[in-house]
């Protein structure tokens, strides 16, 4: 059961369309939308976005788009991507955003298994996946292309029954249509109900086909309120917009809770960007999924090694100072008054000009999900005075249904559960959730929405963890990727990934054991650190093949094996380890746009090397 006070009567009655309108007339000049990777692009205010808003709806509903229809949307982060999804879910329809690592037969079956009528493109980098199954897609009508020379290019190739139309002529159509008749919008706002569908999420198919998860106006706006009223957090937030917006995470932190907060939003196409755009913006808040705090921390660690020992010294001191003051606070203890008073001066004249320096000097909160963050990791950056708070949710949860937050964290743990949500431990160790956050259902491809929720409104959720008698709760794994050796002993691998990942020089590892007489593990050199890891100490080669190969990096991955074993029982140790040669990416098909491991890819590509290391 939730310990948090109820928030059903902020969210009744609302919709993501209304609270589009109340920003537009309350919040009108406060800033909504910015592009960062257009200097020449201004930032649209709440009034304008929902212009832009009401002129691509127009449109849309111009072309066919109608109440209850899918519309696939493939592009990066940009303003247009948020605007064309606003204005779909405005008309009823229904926004899917598809991952752009998807492949073209991947397409054809989201496509199909969607129905969606209406596309929308970036440009040719989305066009070359999907003009391969174009005949195919008996449902689509209709392709918008966001650049205007590549929709331009793509009209003079057009295939039968498919039209190209450029989004700038799709926008002043629909603005022509709104200002003749602004009523009309209206009317369509008034129309959509807190319980309709507002969008809808392919997962990312680690296990198996993607399924169409279809979420509510409900479940959207109960997740944005119940966060921030845990976070005690003030309205009018900015953000900055670098995942994929098929990610739940993004989804509901740069559409939704913007939306519900009169936030602003700051888009940014390309994530390896966001170091950058962290310094820029100084956002109010921020999320990365693990793999995006590992390479924060990793680059700190590594930037160490390059200052003079008397700066590295007292960095490292005042990192040890606010590490034990969170340690305390984690434990749930009081910090005494001559360590806090040491803490404030530490954290005034050595780390808060390090967090200035990063851009994140100004986060009311830092948050992670997607999968567990190394403990090294979490409590390094709370040693700069960056408090990262774990998440646990799922698409199915319109993102998180458990949190930690500054009034009430345990480090290792996701947290407790937000307001009105209920989390619970099956008889096998599988969480339960129950509550307004939980999805409408699955969509089958008669167009149904199917609900997998039980009788009484429990959802499965495919992972393992507990609950301790303080209601906090740690997951242990994937419900169905658990390692079962073959002495029947069960072990959980992301452990032993996240230990492993400790070592700044492992970007990524996966530990291999089913049915197997003992774990074993493949490694990826992280392909941003170890070069300046092996300049800092003498190594003349940088690229990955020859690193992954030297002695020098050989022993130290040695010593990385060996630590994490130290805090492995016997049946988890690596007993044998690979390191490859080359890095694993998305594009490369090892991991998910989300940057999970895809195991039964990693376990077919590379069964060779899994192979040799079970060989005596």
């Amino acid at each position: 059961m939730s310990t948090q006070p109820t928030v059903a009567a902020e969210v009744e009655g609302r919709t993501i369309a209304a609270l589009l309108r109340r920003n537009a007339t309350e919040h009108a000049g406060l800033p909504a939308l910015t592009s960062l990777d257009d200097p020449d692009s201004p930032t649209l205010t709440w009034a304008e976005l929902r212009e832009h808003v009401a002129a691509i709806a127009r449109g849309l509903s111009d072309l066919g788009l109608r109440s209850g229809q899918r519309m696939l949307i493939m592009a990066p982060s940009r303003p247009e991507h948020l605007i064309a999804d606003l204005a779909a879910a405005n008309l009823g329809a229904v926004p899917c955003t598809a991952y752009s690592t998807l492949s073209s037969e991947q397409i054809r079956y989201v496509a199909n298994h969607s129905a969606a009528p209406v596309a929308v493109l970036a440009g040719q980098a989305e066009l070359r996946r999907w003009r391969p199954v174009l005949d195919d897609l008996t449902n689509l009508r209709h392709i918008v292309v966001l650049d205007p020379d590549d929709a331009a290019e793509a009209g003079e190739r057009s295939v039968e029954f498919v039209d190209f139309i450029d989004y700038s002529a799709l926008r002043d159509r629909g603005a022509a249509l709104h200002a003749a008749r602004p009523e009309t919008f209206e009317r369509l706002t008034d129309a959509v109900r807190p319980d309709d569908p507002l969008s809808m999420i392919y997962t990312s198919g680690t296990t198996g086909v993607p399924k169409g998860v279809v979420l509510s106006h409900r479940n959207a706006i109960h997740e944005a309120v119940a966060v921030h009223a845990l976070h005690d957090s003030p309205p009018h937030l900015s953000n900055i917009a670098y995942l994929p917006l098929a990610h739940i995470a993004e989804r509901e932190l740069s559409l939704y809770m913007p939306v519900v907060r009169a936030g602003h939003v700051h888009t940014l196409a390309d994530p390896s960007g966001i170091a950058a755009a962290l310094a820029r913006v100084r956002p109010d808040t921020f999320f990365g999924v693990p793999r995006v705090w590992e390479k924060l921390v990793a680059g700190l660690k590594n930037m160490l090694a390059g200052v003079d020992q008397q700066r590295r010294e007292t960095l490292l001191a005042a990192n040890a100072l606010l590490r034990e003051g969170y340690r305390l606070r984690s434990a749930g203890r009081e910090v005494p008054d001559e360590l806090a008073r040491r803490i404030a001066e530490a954290d005034r004249t050595v780390l808060a000009p390090v967090r200035e320096l990063l851009g994140l000097d100004r986060l009311v909160f830092a948050s992670s999900g997607a999968a567990a963050l190394p403990e090294e990791v979490l409590h390094f950056a709370a040693g700069l005075g960056i408090e990262i708070h774990e998440v646990w949710g799922l698409s199915e949860t319109t993102g998180a249904a458990t949190t930690n937050h500054a009034g009430a964290f345990r480090a290792g743990t996701v947290g407790r559960p937000i307001a009105d949500v209920e989390v619970a431990v099956a008889d096998d160790g599988e969480l339960l959730v129950r509550g307004p956050i939980v999805f409408l259902g699955y969509l089958r491809e008669d167009g149904t929405i199917d609900s997998p929720a039980d009788a009484e409104g429990w959802f499965a959720t495919g992972d393992i963890g507990s609950i301790d008698e303080d209601g906090f709760v740690t997951i242990t794994d994937r419900k169905k990727e658990l390692i079962i050796t073959a002495g029947g002993k069960n072990i959980a691998p992301t452990r032993i990934e996240g230990l492993l990942k400790e070592h700044p020089l492992i970007g990524q590892a996966v530990a291999i054991g089913d049915d197997r007489p003992y774990v074993t593990a493949l490694i990826v050199l992280d392909d941003e650190i170890a070069p300046g890891w092996a300049a800092a100490r003498g190594v003349e080669t940088s690229d990955l093949p020859s690193l992954a190969e030297h002695p020098a990096v050989r022993a130290e991955i040695d010593r990385a094996v060996d630590a994490a074993n130290e805090r492995l029982s016997r049946a988890e140790q690596v007993k044998r380890y690979r390191v490859l040669t080359e890095a694993w990416t998305p594009d490369s098909g090892e991991l998910t746009p989300t940057l999970k491991l895809k195991r039964r890819v990693i376990s077919s590509r590379y069964r060779a090397d899994i192979d040799a290391l079970y060989r005596t």
